[in-house]
């Protein structure tokens, strides 16, 4: 129990830098190389942390995130290896310039978590085993996970860009297809009373022509017919008998 509790400080098995790597999801940083430990922060997918070293037996890492400092899942962390990025693997630490550490939780906690309210329960989580039951454990924050990546609102907002866009295109259109029907709709209605006015006109001349022939033809008749009564009346004063002063027929 006394080589237990003096599990206490975490000291790197062979002296070595930090190294760069990346979270591959949204995870939750950890105060303890286990699920089992409390978490400190979510860490985003996509984001640089620096790699202080991992374990050899378990799968974590002891990173830091901004200003604080903790545990990572090995599942979810990759570094930098020939222009590519690689998870982590125990077997490839030292080519990939990670040391190995090892973990003791109480100078840990002292030096990052004193402030902590999870700080009280430090003996709770003492053990030198307490972490290797969690050897198989991937911690993944499922939460974080749905929630909308950075670049994916960007995509959400270029998309709903892009629909604005052709939603303006398509309304820009169809108010010119409207304004061109609206000008063909005027033009043909144009057209329309243009010819129902020389349709009008025409009537109207034809009309006229009809009226004066007609005219011309009650004017003929009556000048036939004034001339027959004319030549009738002649006629009838011709063959009147004529008599001279004094005869019978005067009287």
């Amino acid at each position: 129990m006394a080589m237990a509790a003096a599990v206490a400080f975490l000291m790197p098995a062979a002296a070595a830098n930090a190294a760069e790597g990346y979270s591959t999801a949204n995870v939750n940083m950890r105060s303890g190389p286990s699920t089992r430990y409390p978490a400190v922060t979510v860490i985003p997918a996509g984001t640089p942390v620096e790699i202080h070293g991992c374990l050899s037996d378990v799968f974590w890492c002891d990173v830091s995130f901004y200003n604080g400092r903790g545990w990572v899942s090995g599942n979810y962390v990759q570094v930098d290896y020939r222009q590519e990025r690689v998870l982590i693997e125990p077997d490839y630490y030292g080519g990939l310039g990670i040391p190995t550490v090892t973990f003791e939780i109480g100078r840990y906690w002292d030096n990052h978590y004193r402030g902590r309210n999870f700080y009280r329960d430090r003996d709770r989580y003492r053990g030198d085993n307490y972490y290797r039951r969690d050897n198989n454990d991937r911690d993944r924050n499922r939460v974080e996970d749905r929630r909308p990546r950075r670049d994916q609102v960007e995509r959400h907002r270029d998309r709903n860009k892009e629909r604005v866009i052709r939603r303006d295109r398509d309304n820009d259109g169809r108010i010119d297809r409207d304004d061109r029907r609206d000008r063909q709709r005027i033009e043909r209605r144009d057209r329309n009373d243009d010819r129902r006015i020389e349709r009008r006109d025409r009537s109207d001349d034809r009309r006229m022509e009809r009226r004066e022939r007609n005219d011309d033809r009650r004017n003929n008749r009556q000048e036939h017919r004034s001339e027959r009564r004319d030549d009738n009346n002649r006629g009838k004063s011709q063959l009147k008998p004529r008599c001279a002063p004094g005869d019978a027929c005067n009287r």
